[in-house]
């Protein structure tokens, strides 16, 4: 009974068997097994450590990376056997190579902890889901920015406190979710340079007593920089938590958009349709074709920050260095960027496959929305906005009374109004003028639309460069 203890990397000093279920609720190997490729990349590199630091021979070196070369061999083609003492992925790459090089495969650990060994893995896991999520993230913009381009034309309503505001380019609306979601790439590229930073040498809390280089291990593994600290390095999540709030930030801002175009898909509004690609149908009700994609990206905003604020209650009691608590760490990584990569994806999808009704977007428009014109009317002529608001707002009232839209009123009405309405004020109801006098940078006009789509098509080549 002892020799199955004694199996396990800390088993020396345990005499008794662990309670079987204890033992599963221990193990990590059902999910950390993804990190296997990151776990062989960290091992090769702490063994040329070893070496240089004369506690492996260069024969024994070179069996363990031969050992790992197998083992990852392995691990790609799926032959890799999990057995019902390994632990975690640590555990059985260990033992795998223990059982294919015999005696050198023990050298492997000395002077290594898992506590610094896990988060390298982590670390250099983390570091190639957030590569994969920055290109999702790039072509979901690029998709975005393209569409923008093409539809420049199209006008539709543009909506504040969900009520019909003013007059915007479709192309307006899509932009202002890409621009969000740049910023959302900025951020997980600034997350990225503190996720690359070397924890292995750390050992378990104190360092490492042995003449291990770790600039050697740095770039073998090719992080930026070196952990400054022992036991922060094997102890805190920070870089974890980052993720998993930008991960629900970047979910937010697609809930967002996922929600605007879920309420301009349905008959009421009619501007869009979306590909039976990314809808269902009804089991009762033959005529439905539901968003059914729109709503899984909405509700993946709430799954991903359950993750986010579930670990981060997790760490708040925790005192200094390790504790068993931060197994928790894996699953909210690994489940978060699963869930972002496939939204990205069905949204890259849903973006470049609908297909907009513009006449019915372009029919939304409706005079009131001019409002605001007709006070600009009045703040051209010398009238201060506040004023010209209070006018306007007349013009308003006076429409509604007599049951009228608001360009029905005749010149008289607006002049008792104002006496500052001429004849010229007929040249306010044209929504495509009205869209163009936002020419300022950031603007709803067609130059300043195809400014953002310019700028937004520069920053894009500059991310991949």
């Amino acid at each position: 009974m002892a020799g199955a203890e004694g199996a396990k990397l800390w088993g020396g000093r345990f005499a008794g068997d662990t309670d079987p279920i204890m033992k599963k609720f221990n193990a990590s190997i059902p999910f950390d097994q993804r990190m296997w490729d990151a776990d062989i990349r960290g091992s090769k590199a702490y063994a040329k450590a070893l070496e240089k630091a004369q506690l492996v021979s260069t024969k024994e070196m070179e069996q363990i990376l031969t050992g790992m070369d197998q083992i990852f061999e392995e691990w790609s083609t799926g032959v890799f056997l999990i057995k019902p003492e390994d632990e975690d992925i640590h555990t059985a790459n260990e033992r795998r190579l223990k059982e294919l090089i015999r005696a050198p495969a023990g050298k492997l650990h000395t002077g290594r902890s898992r506590n610094d060994q896990v988060v390298t893995d982590m670390r250099l896991w983390l570091r190639d889901a957030i590569k994969t999520l920055t290109d999702n993230s790039l072509q979901l913009i690029s998709t975005m920015v393209e569409r923008a381009a093409v539809e420049i034309d199209v006008l539709f309503p543009g909506y504040t406190h969900m009520q019909r505001a003013q007059p915007i380019r479709w192309s307006h609306w899509i932009l202002s979710h890409a621009v969000a979601l740049s910023r959302d790439v900025e951020r997980l590229l600034e997350i990225k340079k503190r996720v690359n930073v070397l924890p292995l040498g750390s050992g378990a809390i104190a360092g490492t007593p042995f003449d291990i280089d770790r600039e050697l291990l740095r770039k073998e593994l090719g992080f930026d920089g070196i952990s400054l600290n022992s036991m922060d390095a094997t102890g805190q999540r920070d870089f974890i938590v980052e993720f998993l709030f930008w991960a629900s930030l970047c979910l937010i801002h697609l809930s967002k958009m996922a929600e605007d175009l879920m309420l301009y898909s349905t008959k009421e509004f009619s501007f869009i349709s979306l590909s039976d690609a990314y809808s269902t149908g009804s089991s009762l009700m033959p005529q439905k074709k539901n968003a059914d994609s729109l709503e899984l990206i909405r509700s993946k905003a709430g799954r991903v920050f359950g993750k986010c604020s579930g670990f981060m209650m997790t760490l708040k009691g925790l005192p200094s260095t390790y504790n068993k608590d931060l197994q928790e760490d894996k699953e909210a990584m690994f489940d978060c960027f699963d869930t972002v990569q496939a939204v990205l994806q069905v949204t890259t999808g849903v973006m470049s496959t609908l297909k907009i009704n513009q006449s019915v977007m372009e029919a939304a428009l409706s005079p009131d929305m001019l409002a605001t014109d007709l006070a600009y009317y009045l703040v051209r002529k010398g009238v201060p906005f506040r004023e010209a608001h209070g006018v306007s707002g007349k013009a308003v009232f006076a429409a509604e009374s007599q049951h009228i839209s608001l360009n029905q009123l005749t010149v008289e009405d607006l002049t008792a109004v104002s006496p500052l309405f001429g004849g010229d004020v007929s040249s306010v109801w044209d929504y495509r003028s009205s869209v163009e006098q936002y020419r300022a940078p950031g603007g709803t006009a067609k130059s300043s639309v195809a400014a953002q789509v310019e700028h937004l098509r520069i920053w894009l080549t500059k991310q991949t460069q």
